[in-house]
């Protein structure tokens, strides 16, 4: 993998400011690109998710977490497969759950819980590290990187 660019940190006051951020992400990807998010229960991921899939063209209030399904898909000006790794009881790596065909396929791939991941992904990778600070305040770190 490349050289991750340098981080961008916001800190977000609501759901709506944390889709908002996700959505200007969103209208920035290409297709292939896998976005690993990482953070504790309650963070805000999901929500950055929404926001990102409005960012492709897709009606947020579709998506939800995937938790009990592993991978949902959404069509928008790209598609947006939406894993979730939360209940993956081992490490898995992306060639193992399949998730590198759907990159191939032109997807846009974001992986809630990517810490569950055991080994590096490969290609263009956007890694957004959400913080909960109480009281609907959130961090959220963007950082980039490609192989």
């Amino acid at each position: 993998m490349g050289e991750d660019s340098r981080p961008v940190t916001q800190v977000t006051t609501s759901d709506a400011e944390t889709q908002d951020l996700g959505e200007r992400l969103g209208c920035t990807l290409e297709g292939g690109t896998y976005v690993l998010l990482h953070g504790e229960l309650g963070a805000g991921k999901t929500a950055f998710v929404r926001g990102l899939a409005r960012g492709l063209g897709i009606d947020p209030d579709e998506v939800s977490s995937p938790t009990f399904t592993l991978v949902q898909q959404y069509a928008g000006r790209l598609v947006l497969q939406h894993v979730d790794l939360y209940r993956i009881d081992r490490a898995f790596d992306v060639e193992e759950l399949g998730l590198e065909e759907l990159a191939r396929g032109g997807a846009v791939v974001v992986i809630e819980w990517a810490e569950r991941l055991a080994g590096p992904v490969s290609g263009r990778v956007v890694r957004v590290v959400l913080r909960d600070l109480g009281d609907d305040r959130r961090e959220v770190t963007i950082s980039q990187a490609t192989d």
